[in-house]
């Protein structure tokens, strides 16, 4: 069995593309002082760089980019808890268990953004021009829809589900804070080990 001190833990920030990953891993980077690790910041300056970015290309730097996570990770201190910002469902439910084993963590909690297919479809579609060259455009959206219907949390650990609408920060920061047995003064910048 393994004491706090022992455990190597990450945070998951999942839910489909437009559900607000981003935003949360944010507000829950700022209020812990937890590092970040997002899909997109690492396959992002690869797309600029290898422009033109084809769909199969995105996904292949996009699985790169998924297995770059866990080597960071690995490479981590047990005491670092990361948040991770990522669509975990791209790939299948044993590639991010494989990645989880190879970083040697032992506790993964997750925050899922629910969100309906026709919100999904709304925000994917007005941030079209705002996304680098490379990332699916408006032939993605019927996929997305169908995504949206059926897009479940890969349930490793403990799940929050927040609505993607408006998501509650502070009823996530909670939970995450109870979860990790914070007390309510600590700093949350130095350990999690409470």
């Amino acid at each position: 069995m393994t004491t706090d001190t022992e455990e190597k833990i990450v945070v998951l920030v999942n839910g489909i593309p437009a559900s607000g990953k981003s935003t949360l891993t944010r507000a829950l980077a700022e209020q812990f002082g937890f590092p970040v690790l997002t899909l997109d910041s690492l396959k992002e300056p690869f797309m600029a760089s290898f422009a033109p970015v084809d769909r199969l290309r995105n996904r292949q730097l996009g699985c790169a980019a998924y297995q770059a996570i866990w080597q960071v990770v690995a490479q981590a201190p047990t005491r670092c808890i990361y948040v991770i910002d990522a669509w975990f469902g791209f790939q299948p439910k044993e590639v991010l268990q494989q990645g989880l084993q190879q970083a040697g963590v032992t506790r993964v909690l997750e925050l899922w953004l629910a969100i309906t297919p026709d919100e999904a479809v709304a925000r994917y579609q007005a941030r079209l021009t705002d996304r680098l060259p490379g990332h699916p455009g408006a032939e993605y959206l019927p996929e997305l829809r169908k995504l949206a219907e059926t897009a479940q949390p890969m349930a490793l650990g403990p799940v929050l589900q927040l609505n993607a609408r408006n998501p509650d920060q502070a009823a996530a920061c909670a939970w995450l804070q109870r979860q990790l047995r914070l007390p309510i003064s600590a700093q949350p910048a130095l350990s999690a080990s409470g």
